[in-house]
């Protein structure tokens, strides 16, 4: 989710909930303590230098059971962070910690905001001698591509 989709979901919310991957939601007293944008600069195992960008919302929650953030506000911070920062408009990483801190994507359903999981990946596969993935597909889906058949009379 880029940081002008979330603007628009906040702007039709009464509250704020996040939900994490399995299911469980952040507790509602949480507090984004960080809007910011995170410039990664590195390179693969392939050699190739690579550059990535993204909107980075830290999330932390305290006892602190009277103060809620509010989707009102949360635009304020956002659009705060946008003039003051410069920030464009880049996907948006979420950090929460549980055990430790995990880094999510950002999704929306209907009257929540989905913590996805994300997955680190080689970037030079053909570099590193792995094969591409095969696609899967059932026997029963293909098509009888020979232009042989008994009745032809090629065989």
């Amino acid at each position: 989710m880029k940081l002008s989709e979330i603007k628009q979901h906040l702007k039709k919310l009464e509250t704020i909930a996040f939900q994490l991957p399995d299911g469980a939601l952040v507790p509602s007293h949480f507090h984004v303590t960080e809007v910011g944008k995170i410039d990664k600069h590195f390179i693969d195992c392939g050699g190739t230098i690579r550059k990535e960008s993204v909107i980075n919302f830290q999330l932390w929650e305290e006892n602190d059971y009277n103060h809620r953030l509010h989707p009102e506000k949360l635009v304020q911070i956002i659009e705060l962070s946008e003039r003051v920062l410069e920030l464009p408009d880049l996907e948006i990483e979420v950090e929460y910690q549980g055990e430790t801190i995990g880094k999510f994507g950002l999704d929306f359903e209907e009257t929540h905001f989905l913590l996805t999981n994300k997955q680190t990946d080689c970037l030079a596969k053909e570099k590193c001698g792995i094969p591409e993935a095969k696609p899967k597909m059932k026997l029963s889906e293909l098509q009888n591509t020979s232009c042989c058949t008994p009745e032809s009379g090629c065989c």
